[in-house]
C-alpha cells in the first residue's frame, strides 16, 4: 500500500468527477500493462482505487458486486466470491488487495500510482 508520506509516487489525473460518478466501477489502464491496471470504484460519491485483478486468481474485480455490511464497503470477486474491503483491501480470507490513495481536486479525480493511468488502453506494441 502506498504510504501518504511517499512523495515519489505521483498523483495521476483520471478524469472529471462529473463523468466518473456515472458508473460504480471503471477499469483504469496502466502503462505497465494488465497486471498493474486499477479499478476505480465510486459509491455514494466516494471514490476508492485498488488493483483490478483479484489477489486470489486474477479475477476482474471491476465486474464484482459491491455490498455494504456493518458499514464496510466490499467488492466480491466474480470468479470465486472473495471479498475485499474497498478502503483497506483486506479480505476475510486473509488475502490483501493493494489499494491506492484517491483525491478529488478542482472537480477531477486523481489516483496516486507509480505508472501512468488512462481510461483508454495504452497502444499495443506490435512486433515484426
Amino acid at each position: 500500500m502506498t504510504s501518504p508520506e511517499d512523495e515519489s509516487v505521483p498523483w495521476r489525473l483520471i478524469g472529471p468527477v462529473s463523468e466518473l460518478s456515472k458508473k460504480q466501477c471503471r477499469l483504469i489502464y496502466s502503462s505497465e500493462g494488465r497486471d498493474a491496471d486499477v479499478c476505480l470504484f465510486q459509491v455514494n460519491g466516494e471514490f476508492f482505487a485498488m488493483d483490478a485483478r483479484c489477489a486470489h486468481s486474477g479475477g476482474p474485480l471491476c465486474d464484482g458486486d459491491i455490498e455494504e455490511a456493518d458499514g464496510v464497503l466490499q467488492v466480491f470477486c466474480p470468479w470465486h466470491d472473495y471479498d475485499f474491503n474497498l478502503k483497506t483491501g483486506k479480505s476475510s480470507t486473509g488475502l490483501q488487495q493493494q489499494v491506492f490513495e484517491v483525491k478529488l481536486e478542482d472537480g477531477n479525480v486523481y489516483v496516486k500510482h507509480a505508472s501512468e493511468l488512462s481510461l483508454q488502453p495504452f497502444g499495443q506494441v506490435k512486433e515484426n
